[in-house]
């Protein structure tokens, strides 16, 4: 035989919410007004972001706007180490930014690179180029990853993009073989990740005569990509 506590519980939603929250970090007003950051919404998130920043700062330095992104590198990543593998080659900084304000299509190679970039401060349409193949066909039909062929499939809607790879190794390599031929984006921002060809792509983008921001080796991911994105619109704003 079961007996039914229901009515024994304490019914949450009709609780007092503000016994519910604990702030994980006490709010600092002066660090709330301080932050400029466009994905923190709320008070809470504003000082922790900014704590987060501050300690970059210190870490990295405050100089340059390439300090700017490496900073943001590290905040997102948690690790401080990211700072300094981190590349910037041909002017990427200005040359992201002026297309940032221009306006110019974002094309990324998947879907939670497109996710983290800020919706705010830029008009820019952010393109996943999975949706540039539909059903794969090209994938399959050549035998080369989703990604590659995405970018394949939009070749003529990349020059003076910004190009963003935070995962895919051969989308990288794709790219290059793309500006081999000819395709001028604004800016590739390539941090692909993994033990297969991510280190080696990354070092052919920075042989390419195009402005580009990339890490060395075998690290890399989302989110670097996103954190560079995300800190290029911030300068955009701030200039």
């Amino acid at each position: 035989m079961t007996t039914d506590n229901t009515s024994d519980k304490e019914d949450v939603s009709g609780s007092d919410l503000e016994e519910l929250v604990n702030l994980t970090i006490d709010v600092d007003p002066e660090l709330v007004e301080l932050c400029k950051d466009l994905g923190s919404q709320t008070d809470e998130a504003k000082t922790i972001y900014m704590t987060s920043r501050n300690i970059a700062r210190k870490v990295v330095g405050d100089k340059t706007p390439e300090d700017r992104v490496r900073q943001r590198c590290m905040v997102a990543t948690g690790d401080p180490a990211v700072a300094d593998i981190m590349r910037f080659n041909n002017d990427s900084i200005e040359a992201g930014v002026q297309a940032i304000k221009n306006g110019a299509p974002i094309y990324v190679d998947i879907n939670m690179v497109k996710v983290g970039i800020t919706k705010k401060g830029h008009n820019c349409k952010v393109n996943c180029v999975l949706d540039e193949d539909p059903g794969a066909q090209l994938a399959h039909k050549y035998g080369i990853t989703r990604t590659s062929a995405g970018y394949l499939a939009c070749r003529d809607k990349l020059e003076g993009a910004i190009i963003v790879i935070g995962n895919a190794p051969s989308a990288a390599l794709m790219v290059c073989r793309l500006i081999e031929h000819g395709v001028r984006p604004a800016l590739v921002i390539g941090t692909p990740v993994g033990f297969v060809n991510a280190a080696e792509s990354k070092e052919v983008i920075r042989k390419m005569d195009i402005p580009s921001i990339t890490c060395v080796g075998t690290r890399g991911g989302t989110p670097i990509a996103v954190a560079c994105v995300n800190e290029l619109v911030a300068i955009a704003g701030d200039n």
